[in-house]
């Protein structure tokens, strides 16, 4: 069975991956800081393949552009997993090829993984883990929005036959991930029932005509990134970021209003971001929303073209 993504194949390993698997797991920054032991030849690596990699579950990451597998990730349920887990919990782990750190194709496999474990395995709690030191992984996790739960401190780990800390992260099923572009309609569609909801109410005749032809612009939509928030694999709350730093919907269903959903949204569309300061023009029933994550107003409210917003920031504090 194979999983895709807008970049990559997630696809089971062959024999003939073992000069690519070689040629990534080589490199001594990546095996060491994931638990594993570098590779020191082609035969080595198509072994592996035969002995570790070949299990149910464990993908090549292939990059479409090239054909070629850059990296590995699984997903191992229950007591396949390193964690002993009940059946219906897994773990996933995952590496990548050192010339492909930063472009963010893990977290992209990952939310796939992710997506096709609750939604299609109908999986319970997914967990992660990263040893003291590998900031990458950590960062990934929380990207994918994994949350800490605890640390492992000095246990001993057979593969590389040394004493590590492991810090462990959880996923539940409500959770957040990155949206297609095929998702983007659905999205849009939550969108307009919501703001039918709690918005129009505060909007005249004109502002509302113009929300819904901003919405309906599909250029415009196309051109933002989009966060879904899931439970059970229903779409319950969406986030959509343009410019990079600024919000340009964000909205919750109403019975999932002030459980929680909005902050993982906020969350997990922070994690991605860049800039220290985020902006939005709030909607006069999502002022006192953004004000309990962290914003603030910077003018008073404005209407332009019959929509009501008040201009505000957050803006990120030192660590």
């Amino acid at each position: 069975m194979s999983l895709e993504t807008e970049r990559l194949i997630l696809r089971p390993w062959k024999a003939e991956d073992a000069e690519s698997l070689y040629k990534y797991a080589s490199d001594d920054r990546v095996g060491p800081i994931a638990g594993w032991n570098t590779h020191k030849s082609v035969e080595e690596s198509r072994q592996i393949i035969k002995d570790i990699l070949s299990a149910e579950g464990i993908y090549a990451v292939v990059l479409k552009e090239t054909n070629e597998p850059i990296g590995s990730i699984g997903l191992m349920t229950g007591k396949k997993s390193n964690f002993d887990l009940p059946e219906n919990e897994a773990e996933i782990g995952y590496w990548i090829g050192v010339p492909y750190w930063g472009q963010g194709l893990i977290p992209e496999a990952v939310n796939e993984l992710i997506r096709y474990a609750f939604e299609e395995l109908n999986i319970e709690k997914l967990w992660c883990g990263y040893f003291d030191g590998n900031e990458k992984s950590k960062r990934c996790q929380e990207k994918c929005g994994f949350r800490y739960h605890h640390t492992n401190k000095d246990i001993y780990w057979s593969l590389t036959d040394n004493i590590r800390t492991e810090h462990i992260t959880c996923l539940t099923k409500r959770y957040v991930r990155p949206l297609t572009s095929l998702e983007i309609p659905k999205a849009v569609g939550l969108i307009w029932e919501v703001f039918l909801q709690f918005d129009a109410p505060d909007y005249s005749k004109e502002g509302i005509e113009h929300f819904k032809a901003n919405l309906d612009d599909k250029e415009r939509n196309n051109a933002m990134k989009w966060y879904g928030a899931f439970d059970n694999g229903n779409l319950i709350g969406v986030l959509a970021m343009r410019e990079s730093n600024h919000i340009g919907g964000f909205f919750v269903k109403g019975e999932h209003q002030g459980k929680g959903v909005g902050k993982m949204l906020f969350e997990a569309m922070k994690a991605d971001c860049t800039n220290k300061e985020i902006t939005v023009n709030a909607a006069p029933y999502g002022v006192k929303i953004y004000k309990a994550l962290g914003f603030i107003p910077t003018d008073k409210e404005q209407t332009v073209d019959g929509l009501r917003f008040t201009p505000m920031v957050y803006t990120e504090k030192e660590k």
